[in-house]
């Protein structure tokens, strides 16, 4: 009898879905002054994340450049997360671009031995349902990987294509970028409808999360992706503690001390929901992560010195926070 190779999408882990908990730490790429990719900062970069305690590893998704990022420096990128992670905790790559490249990436991601994948939005076309999940089921198709679907920009689900993909072999989960609590809700239930008994993760998935961690615990989501803790975990935990605890004070303190304002000095420059954590793992004295790749621009001097202060102040409220140092 002739042996045949397993199906496209056998043998993937089953296990990331469960692994996946805690912070979920999403590191910057270093680059050199030249602009060439610096893989030792990376390398302390990532370590520095793992012994803070992240829950998970997110390397070259988007505020590590994924789009900055030729074929070759994702792979070498990749190996060196989950050399540093060492099986502590699960990595997570980043995928993008139209199907066939999606795949190409997939592919280099699994060989480094990523754990799963983020799949960004596909690039530029703005498609129709039909199109978004054949994109997506094909993706999951060409990868023992498992998939994490991720709602933003020009991929925005009904809940019909979000319960298909959870019927799909391979894909997971879906992080939600998009922010629109009505469509959430319903993407939610019409899963838990028409894919009952299938294992689905949600993340929230908008810039600086902490934001809105409130309003999506009341939706049950409470994975979320912290730019924050890639230049001060300190801060990133004791929110994380604080609002796992149901601890409102100091859910509060931070809020209004440091994630509004932080939020707001966001919102002021184009890119600066990457360009703004560069600049704050710069200040934190950590490896020299380097700039930002074009078509990003680094932040203006002066919105700097202002997150100098929001940081600051942000570290002084986590410090008084409960269990701050344990």
């Amino acid at each position: 009898m002739t042996a045949h190779p397993p199906p496209a999408g056998a043998g993937r882990s089953p296990q990331l879905a469960d692994r996946l908990d805690g912070l979920l730490f999403f590191p910057v790429t270093a680059y050199a002054p030249d602009g060439a990719l610096d893989l030792d900062a990376f390398r302390a970069h990532v370590r520095g994340g793992v012994e803070a305690g992240a829950g998970a590893v997110f390397a070259c998704c988007g505020t590590g450049e994924f789009p900055a990022l030729t074929p070759e420096e994702y792979a070498a990128c990749i190996a060196v997360a989950v050399a540093e992670a060492a099986g502590r905790v699960p990595v997570v790559a980043g995928t993008g671009y139209g199907t066939a490249l999606a795949a190409r990436f997939a592919h280099l991601a699994h060989t480094a031995g990523a754990d799963g994948l983020l799949a960004m939005p596909p690039y530029l076309v703005a498609a129709d349902q039909p199109g978004l999940l054949r994109h997506y089921t094909e993706l999951a198709a060409a990868t023992p990987l498992p998939v994490i679907v991720y709602q933003r920009g020009n991929a925005v689900f009904e809940p019909a294509t979000v319960a298909a993909l959870a019927r799909t072999p391979g894909v997971i989960g879906f992080k939600d970028g998009l922010g629109d609590l009505d469509l959430l809700q319903r993407i939610i239930s019409a899963v838990r409808t028409d894919a009952a008994g299938r294992p689905f993760v949600y993340f929230n998935g908008l810039p600086t999360a902490e934001l809105t961690g409130l309003a999506y615990r009341g939706l049950g989501v409470r994975l979320y992706s912290s730019a924050v803790f890639a230049f001060a975990p300190e801060i990133a935990l004791a929110f994380h503690r604080a609002l796992a605890a149901d601890d409102h004070g100091t859910v509060t303190r931070l809020l209004d001390g440091f994630y509004r304002p932080l939020v707001e000095l966001r919102n002021q420059g184009r890119g600066y929901a990457v360009s703004l954590v560069k600049a704050g793992v710069r200040l934190r004295g950590g490896p020299a992560v380097g700039g930002v790749r074009p078509p990003l621009s680094d932040p203006d001097p002066a919105h700097v010195e202002q997150l100098a202060r929001i940081v600051e102040h942000g570290l002084a409220l986590a410090s008084a926070a409960p269990g701050a140092g344990a």
